[in-house]
């Protein structure tokens, strides 16, 4: 049983036994507080609140604030008005309910008899912005959040400029690692890299039940797993690539060069949004671009897009007719401009085949003989390629592997990082927390994931596996579509409003 469980418990039941005492003095038998449902009944009817609040209850996540609501209006009884009393009752119920339940000093007073307290308009304004903030953090934390999309990596299924709204509880949303931070701010002030967070209390992993599992060909937003160090000179480089290029020393002993060196909490690593294509358990290989998760070939997403190269019989395609075929990513191979090569989906692909001007059009494929050390897991043993991958077992947990010199490279950063085992490997043999060791069991689920814009995503084929822990929630719907140019925001997409994320 995990230390949150535990403490669920012994916080439950020290609330609900202030409550006996805080009923019982309100008139109503404290047995009543045992009762689901009923006992919310019998709280509403105690502060005189409508019954119709009773439907809030019933929402999971929004009846946690409801409850807090509930609280507040139940310390009136008890004439505690003061927003310090009100915070103290809120965030620590175990403590503050018992003693008023059961203190001879505290005694009750009910709604219609309360003395009409009059606020200022400032502590009027002020309970207005606590009470939105704590809303809103509530909401964002455990129920919904915004985000927005920066990078083409999921064009054409999502387009930079879109705002989407992501469902935490799809799959349970998880308990803040860094829960003291500023509302409203990831990891850092804007503009700045002081961080928004202090680290004084760091919580453990924990995530509540979820409305659904994780499935393939979800589109996932997740905590970047590569991003827990960063240079701050370099922030759009992972801090493992910088020093694979110029080293660990360089990047150390270089501070005016290359800035700060920053780790963050799992919580407050950047958001990325990439589709799942691998479950824990798969193997999952890529061969010529097409995707196979255990042996069986995978359709492709509807807007996968991938690079051609396209011959014209001379001169390039008419603008008109790439925005005809929603093509915005392209480039010259040569000056007599015969050569191009564009992102495209199939669909665009097959328009462009049949123009009069067109020659050819020709799938650009990697090889794994074009191995770049960029690419997951960065050792020339494995000479894999964005479209010649694999095969990778995608771990699962509680599963057993073997491992060896060989194969180890490709979960040592499991094994290392988000596991948190003590890894060396020393005389051609490997040492887990100081014992050799020829196998390794997984204690989380890990997922791969991958931008449908397949020759421009900086997904698991770049930096690997997505731990469970990782995993922030499930990309719902866009609610707005902004469309940019490079003098900046061109127009509002009201085609693209209000869609769902498939």
């Amino acid at each position: 049983m995990s230390i949150y469980v535990i403490l669920t418990i012994i916080f439950f039941i020290a609330s609900v036994i202030g409550l006996w005492g805080m009923f019982e003095k309100a008139g109503e038998p404290g047995w009543k507080i045992l009762i689901p449902l009923y006992n919310f009944y019998v709280w509403l009817k105690i502060i005189d609140k409508p019954l119709w609040w009773y439907i809030f209850l019933l929402i999971p996540f929004i009846n946690v604030f409801t409850v807090m609501l509930m609280v507040v209006e139940f310390l009136k009884n008890f004439h505690k008005f003061s927003l310090g009393q009100q915070a103290l009752a809120v965030i620590f119920p175990y403590i503050y309910l018992p003693y008023l339940g059961f203190s001879k000093k505290e005694t009750y007073t009910a709604t219609s008899e309360l003395p009409k307290i009059r606020k200022t308009w400032i502590r009027e304004w002020v309970d207005a912005i606590i009470f939105a903030v704590i809303a809103a953090t509530i909401i964002r934390t455990f129920l919904v959040e915004a985000y927005t999309i920066p990078t083409s990596s999921m064009e054409k299924s999502m387009l930079v400029g879109d705002f989407l709204f992501v469902s935490k509880i799809a799959y349970g949303p998880k308990v803040p690692n860094t829960p003291l931070s500023v509302p409203f701010m990831h990891h850092s002030f804007p503009g700045t890299n002081i961080k928004s967070y202090v680290e004084w209390i760091k919580l453990p992993y924990y995530r509540f039940p979820g409305l659904s599992e994780i499935e393939r060909k979800d589109v996932v937003v997740f905590n970047f797993p590569a991003g827990d160090t960063v240079v701050t000179n370099f922030p759009a480089q992972t801090y493992s690539s910088i020093v694979r290029q110029v080293g660990r020393e360089a990047v150390w002993n270089n501070p005016q060069q290359f800035g700060e060196v920053i780790y963050r909490p799992v919580d407050k690593r950047e958001n990325y949004v990439k589709r799942c294509v691998a479950m824990p358990g798969d193997t999952l290989e890529i061969v010529n671009q097409h995707l196979y998760i255990n042996n069986k070939k995978q359709e492709k997403p509807e807007n996968a897009q991938f690079r051609y190269r396209v011959t014209t019989k001379g001169g390039p395609i008419h603008p008109r007719i790439l925005d005809k075929n929603n093509i915005t990513e392209g480039d010259t191979l040569d000056p007599s401009f015969t050569e191009f090569i564009y992102v495209m989906t199939d669909e665009a692909k097959n328009s462009i085949e049949k123009l009069p001007i067109v020659k050819s059009v020709d799938s650009i494929v990697q090889k794994k003989g074009q191995w770049r050390e960029a690419i997951f897991p960065h050792d020339p043993n494995y000479q894999w390629t964005l479209d010649n991958f694999g095969p990778l077992y995608i771990p699962e947990k509680g599963k057993t592997i073997n491992i060896n010199t060989q194969n180890i490279v490709l979960y040592e950063r499991i094994i290392d990082v988000y596991e948190r085992n003590d890894l060396d490997i020393r005389d051609s043999k490997i040492f887990i927390n100081g014992e050799e060791a020829d196998t390794y069991t997984f204690k989380m689920d890990y997922f791969w994931m991958m931008g449908d814009n397949r020759h421009n995503s900086l997904d698991s084929r770049y930096w690997g596996f997505v731990p469970m822990n990782h995993i922030v929630g499930k990309a719902s719907f866009v609610w707005l579509s902004l469309d940019y140019s490079k003098r900046g925001f061109d127009k509002i997409r009201f085609n693209k409003m209000f869609r769902p994320v498939r």
